[in-house]
């Protein structure tokens, strides 16, 4: 299971890849996504394989990233995240006016369930966990604050998914790509599309297992447009604990909390575009 986000979706963002972009920021990014994102450290033959650019670019965009504390070079010549990119995350994380927004239904969320509760951020193919309530019991979930998951196969990121406008949708399941994480795992477009229409006739998604074997949740859209804000929360659990049946009793009361965090916004932040 996984989660940084905002209030809004980045407008750094374009339909295709960092890496795609030609200007100097778009290859810094790409080159600090390629670090950030990895699961060890990366050398620059590593680098350079994922994000194609020239060497003598990548040398002086590495250099650079160096210099500023947003990456680090190890005594192996490899490289990883610097501590001014952690500070970054960290007060992106903390000064996110949806987290606090959202934070009092998440917490009755919890106190009605006893299991971990998520809330996540759309941001194109990927959902980006902002908040999270641990579950009371001895079994949790290994899911991290700031750690985006396939947005296809997570009970939030199929919920975010069906609030967006059918152009909207089509473009972003056109750039997906369906790792099989398990055997549940969408393996298709066509098979999420089928699905969504589902979740927009209930109200709610579900996650039978396919991000994570024996791990299971329900989730519910909260959706702002006037607000660029296109997010879910859920409550997960492990199979063996929480049934379908039971993630199935929870659903309304799922549906309530991200109606309420929704409204919510709209009344704190008043306006959005266009409304003025």
């Amino acid at each position: 299971m996984a989660e940084a986000g905002g209030m809004e979706r980045s407008k750094l963002d374009n339909p295709e890849k960092h890496g795609a972009g030609t200007g100097t920021l778009g290859k810094a990014l790409a080159v600090l996504e390629a670090v950030a994102m990895a699961d060890r450290p990366q050398r620059f033959t590593d680098i350079l394989q994922s994000v194609g650019q020239p060497r003598g670019t990548l040398h002086r965009l590495l250099g650079h990233l160096v210099d500023e504390g947003l990456l680090v070079q190890r005594q192996d010549l490899s490289y990883e995240p610097g501590l001014r990119l952690l500070k970054l995350a960290y007060r992106s994380w903390s000064g996110s006016r949806f987290r606090d927004i959202a934070e009092p239904y998440l917490l009755r969320l919890h106190d009605l369930t006893g299991e971990t509760v998520h809330l996540g951020v759309l941001q194109e193919t990927e959902i980006i966990y902002v908040d999270k309530v641990e579950s009371r019991q001895t079994v949790r979930m290994s899911s991290q604050i700031g750690k985006a998951s396939p947005a296809y196969c997570t009970g939030v990121g199929k919920a975010a998914l069906s609030s967006l406008p059918p152009d909207e949708l089509r473009r972003i399941t056109a750039r997906m790509e369906f790792r099989p994480f398990t055997a549940r795992t969408h393996r298709s477009a066509a098979a999420l599309l089928a699905e969504i229409e589902e979740i927009r006739r209930d109200g709610h998604a579900f996650d039978r297992e396919e991000h994570e074997a024996e791990i299971c949740c329900v989730a519910a859209p909260i959706a702002v447009q006037e607000h660029d804000l296109v997010a879910g929360v859920s409550v997960t659990g492990p199979s063996y604990r929480v049934s379908m049946a039971q993630l199935a009793i929870w659903a309304k009361d799922v549906r309530k909390a991200a109606a309420e965090i929704a409204e919510e916004v709209r009344i704190r932040l008043g306006p959005g575009r266009g409304e003025r």
